[in-house]
């Protein structure tokens, strides 16, 4: 039988950010320089493939430091946390590495600096996320208010409407995040906001191969955990874009492939914790059913690196 055709866009980038990639290295070799156990403080990364595979090699997920004995490593997770997390782990004498993304730790460096000089800080963010949860917990209870849409920025109460900053979660959708902005702005036209935006270039580039991809396909597939905030904006930025159907897929098996019936173009993208052997095996379920035509849509060439800690750099 004949398959039907297919074009099948990829876009470009997708898939591993540098930040990912160094906390998955600092995991693998903490297991090579002190042997597993290797006690992991959270998902390391957003994608249970990821975290099923390091769990295969000796690493221990737990949700907090309570959980893993003082006398074996912990890693914290590219999320980042708050700062009573690695306090604990110095009072328990613990070898602990912290893997959070050097983007993220850049959020945490600009709220203390506000703060520093006397600013009440806003976090734009989505509630619960262990990034949020992270970089609220650099600075006292009350230092750092919560907002997640435009309606939020009426409702909060602040200590003094001229001495305020904002900070962003480095996850979020591009054009949400640009509302938000502008409701903090015209609600409070002296509030101090990062010299360059905290929304992460993997984020933005991703979010950008999405919106130059939606207007050519009549679905899209995007390859990440349904936990993971960047994944799931990704659906939403294709969604907006124009693409009449966008699916969260983990795997290629969770593929709605009743979604897809009639449709002659296709998208696929990943977000940042998805690892390219993800998409290959949804393309490879693709090519099973249909004829494809592969083309590719880069909007953007990255080239960013980042080193895992001395600690790991060095000999054991």
């Amino acid at each position: 039988m004949t398959k039907p055709p297919l074009t099948l866009y990829l876009a470009a980038p997708r898939g591993f950010c540098a930040g990912v990639d160094r906390a998955i290295k600092i995991v693998e070799k903490a297991l090579v320089k002190w042997g597993a156990p290797v006690y992991v403080r959270h998902e390391i990364v957003h994608n249970k493939f990821v975290v099923d595979d390091l769990r295969a090699k000796g690493a221990v997920f737990v949700e907090e430091l309570s959980e893993c004995p003082a006398d074996r490593p912990v890693i914290f997770s590219a999320h980042g946390v708050p700062k009573s997390v690695p306090a604990e782990a110095a009072r328990r004498e613990m070898i602990y590495v912290d893997a959070t993304c050097p983007l993220v730790s850049k959020v945490h460096i600009e709220a203390e600096r506000h703060s520093a000089a006397g600013l009440q800080i806003i976090m734009i963010g989505h509630e619960g996320h262990p990034e949020t949860i992270g970089t609220m917990g650099q600075l006292p209870e009350g230092e750092v208010l919560l907002v997640e849409t435009p309606d939020d920025v009426a409702m909060i109460d602040v200590r003094d409407p001229d001495k305020l900053a904002f900070v962003t979660q480095t996850t979020l959708s591009v054009d949400d995040t640009a509302d938000i902005v502008n409701a903090l702005q015209a609600r409070f036209p002296n509030i101090h906001g990062p010299h360059k935006e905290d929304i992460c270039y993997a984020t933005t580039n991703r979010q950008e191969a999405v919106k130059a991809m939606a207007g050519k396909v009549g679905a899209m597939l995007v390859v990440g955990a349904p936990n993971s905030s960047n994944s799931r904006r990704l659906v939403e930025v294709g969604t907006k874009a124009g693409c009449p159907y966008s699916q969260l897929v983990q795997r290629a098996r969770d593929i709605d492939w009743r979604a897809l019936e009639g449709i002659t173009s296709l998208g696929i993208t990943a977000g940042a914790s998805a690892p390219e052997i993800l998409v290959d095996e949804v393309i490879a379920a693709l090519h099973a059913k249909y004829d494809v035509t592969v083309a590719e849509i880069e909007t953007a060439k990255e080239s960013v690196h980042f080193k895992v800690p001395r600690v790991l750099r060095e000999i054991a």
